[in-house]
């Protein structure tokens, strides 16, 4: 079983929900973390347990952040909008450093997430 982090930005919201529902069985045999929004949505299209931490915005990468440097996060997911400014972008780019250094599993977009997730 491995810990799964989720992470979308605003304009992938829905592609995660859809992404996560399509693959509500695989995802249900893991440990699901996220932040507070994509959770709620992961949640309400999945129906599945998803701890919910802060909204990216307002820690929740940062908590994913802390949770790879204590290697308590095996694998990321994270659908980045690389084409809408993030005020917290600072943040966006601790986390995908932070997922580099300590080797975590990342996915980016729906085609990586699919071959995580059926990697795992």
């Amino acid at each position: 079983m491995a810990v799964i982090g989720l992470v979308a930005h605003d304009d992938k919201k829905d592609e995660m929900a859809n992404w996560a529902h399509a693959h509500k069985h695989k995802l249900g045999q893991h440990t699901l973390f996220a932040t507070g929004t994509t959770g709620g949505r992961v949640i309400a299209a999945t129906g599945l347990p998803v701890t919910l931490l802060k909204s990216g915005p307002l820690g929740g990468d940062q908590q994913l952040g802390a949770m790879i440097a204590e290697e308590r996060l095996d694998v990321l997911v994270f659908f980045i909008d690389p084409l809408s400014a993030q005020p917290h972008d600072v943040d966006v780019k601790a986390l995908t450093r932070l997922a580099t250094l300590y080797d975590v599993l990342c996915a980016f977009n729906k085609p990586t997430a699919d071959a995580v997730l059926a990697a795992i």
